[in-house]
């Protein structure tokens, strides 16, 4: 039997890599005590412990050199969001250059990939694909509509009092040059034809869904952000509308619901009203059923318009 002496404190209470292990002077063989788990290769957990995909990815990859975090778990772990159907995927995805092996390991995905400087960062210590590069990767297996509404993500303008920064994860001819750079991806021309509709002004998925959907059923553009008073930074704005028919549309999503936003939601849906605008608020609802309802309404709003 293998005595249970104490773990350096290091790497007590989390799951760690043999290499880890090496470097602070544990014995091979306090490896196999049974308070530790197997977590694959080169892999130590402690028993009972359950990851999180952060620590997940970390481990992983400190485990396997060269390697980095890519597609669907770069982005669930950088905030970028996926389809329903993908959140939930357990597999962790490793992308390795293409000139090593391919990742092989169990609850491991491995890609071989042509990489360029510039498009794999550190996100809280792990190495991830950066967000324009996951959105190339994943354009193979998005939808059009979701691969428009994630690029809208990268381009969007954020706002530096929530978000901490001020210039958006990608410009369009960024975009357009990492697209060249890679003409044999699968999915690039996907994502060049995503490129072409993608628009800067869309703070969530729904927004650029509603945009989408208002495209497709024959109305025309509608304009993002758009305020009751186009000169004044500081006048309300609606997240889409059509100025020339004084029609203004608010999506109402899950951070609408906070009461500093509700006051703000009031005083914004006042001085659209008031300005006598035709105004419209979309919600989850209006979402589950692809806008049919208000689309119909904001139709006819057009026509009633002078």
């Amino acid at each position: 039997m293998v005595r249970i002496n104490p773990l350096p404190d290091g790497l007590r209470y989390r799951a760690f890599t043999t290499y880890e292990s090496r470097k602070l002077g544990v014995p091979a063989k306090r490896l196999r005590a049974k308070d530790l788990a197997d977590g694959g290769r080169l892999i130590h957990v402690p028993n009972g412990s359950e990851l999180d995909l952060l620590e997940r990815a970390r481990v992983v990859t400190a485990a396997t050199p060269g390697a980095w975090i890519s597609h669907a778990t770069a982005a669930l772990l950088t905030g970028l969001g996926l389809p329903p159907w993908m959140d939930d995927e357990r597999s962790i995805h490793l992308s390795k250059p293409h000139t090593l092996p391919r990742v092989r390991r169990a609850g491991v995905t491995g890609h071989r990939v042509r990489v360029f400087p510039g498009e794999v960062m550190e996100f809280q210590g792990i190495p991830v694909s950066g967000r324009p590069r996951t959105w190339l990767d994943l354009a193979k297996e998005l939808p059009l509509n979701y691969l428009i509404a994630m690029g809208d993500q990268l381009i969007r303008q954020p706002r530096p009092s929530l978000e901490l920064r001020v210039e958006p994860y990608a410009y369009v001819s960024g975009l357009r040059l990492l697209i060249r750079q890679h003409p044999n991806l699968q999915g690039v021309e996907k994502a060049r034809l995503a490129l072409d509709e993608m628009r800067v002004g869309a703070d969530s998925y729904p927004e650029t869904f509603l945009r989408l959907a208002m495209r497709d059923a024959g109305l025309p553009e509608p304009e993002l952000q758009v305020r009751v008073n186009q000169h004044d930074d500081r006048s309300p704005a609606a997240d889409l509308g059509y100025r020339r028919f004084r029609i203004a549309i608010q999506y109402d999503g899950a951070h609408h619901r906070t009461r500093e936003q509700q006051s703000r939601d009031i005083r914004r849906d006042e001085a659209f009203l008031s300005a006598g605008w035709s105004y419209f608020k979309v919600n989850a609802d209006d979402l589950a059923e692809d806008f049919a309802g208000v689309i119909s309404r904001i139709k006819k709003a057009k026509l009633r318009s002078p």
